[in-house]
């Protein structure tokens, strides 16, 4: 407990004979104890301070402090830190993973994409063959179909110039018949009379 020096002031003439409260005083005379109460109690007032603020507490304070703080270091090093260090080391193992799983999908992707594009390339050369194949094949067929046409128009050609010839052969006959008859009926309206053995010579001599 501490006493501070104004209630040991106020406590001494309370304790050296002062009148109880309530008794008479002589006149003229002031009450003791009430006038050391105030006098020691300002004074006490004015020395006294706050003890977190008094320099004489300030080695236990400081004492406390380190107390505290060594336990406060003791427990951020025994239970926070190695849980912060575990919950790091665990992410960390979790983000090494993610990556080598993302490099390794990615391996996988460039790898489908390749042969996807070789796949491609050959799928094109492929259709390029064919392509080509294709218009070699029509190709071939339109000539042997060309050659066919043009052969069978050759044949009719050369069966129409027969055909015409053998027409213009028989028409030549009959134009020179035509030809003796028309004469006979013009030298006989003439005439009167037409020998056709004269008619003949003289249409062929014409002709």
């Amino acid at each position: 407990m501490f006493v501070t020096p104004g209630y040991a002031q106020e406590a001494a003439p309370a304790e050296s004979g002062a009148h109880p409260i309530g008794e008479a005083h002589p006149e003229g005379e002031a009450h003791p104890g009430l006038e050391g109460h105030t006098e020691v109690g300002a004074e006490g007032h004015e020395s006294a301070s706050f003890p977190p603020f008094d320099p004489s507490h300030f080695p236990s304070q400081i004492l406390w402090l380190a107390i505290t703080f060594g336990l406060f270091y003791l427990f951020l090093k025994k239970v926070v830190l190695p849980r912060i260090g575990g919950i790091l080391e665990v992410r960390s193992d979790r983000i090494a993973q993610d990556l080598e799983q993302a490099a390794r999908m990615k391996g996988e992707a460039d790898a489908a994409v390749a042969a996807y594009e070789q796949e491609l390339a050959e799928a094109k050369a492929n259709a390029n063959a064919i392509g080509q194949k294709a218009r070699d094949g029509a190709r071939a067929d339109a000539d042997t179909e060309r050659k066919r046409v043009e052969a069978e128009l050759e044949e009719k050609l050369v069966a129409a110039e027969a055909n015409i010839a053998s027409i213009k052969a028989k028409a030549m006959k009959e134009v020179g018949t035509i030809a003796e008859d028309t004469a006979s009926e013009i030298v006989r309206s003439l005439v009167g009379s037409a020998d056709k053995a004269d008619v003949a010579a003289a249409v062929k001599a014409a002709s």
